[in-house]
């Protein structure tokens, strides 16, 4: 597992996953690729990058929402 991840991890794979599904979820790009920044979100919009950050999270394995920011920015 540690060489898969490994692997993945140099190759970026992760990083694209998650922000991927974070704009398929949210429906706007993560702030890695472009998208607002948290303190240009409504409130509405803040509770949903916030639920999805965890569904991602979980998503890799996690169960941090913070280590979300690591893929998808802040």
């Amino acid at each position: 597992m540690r060489v898969y991840e490994g692997n993945t991890r140099r190759a970026g794979l992760r990083h694209a996953y998650a922000q991927d599904r974070y704009e398929e979820l949210t429906g706007w790009s993560s702030p890695a690729a472009g998208g607002p920044v948290a303190r240009q979100l409504i409130p509405e919009q803040r509770e949903r990058d916030r639920a999805v950050r965890f569904t991602v999270s979980r998503d890799l394995g996690h169960e941090r929402e913070q280590v979300t920011t690591a893929y998808l920015g802040r």
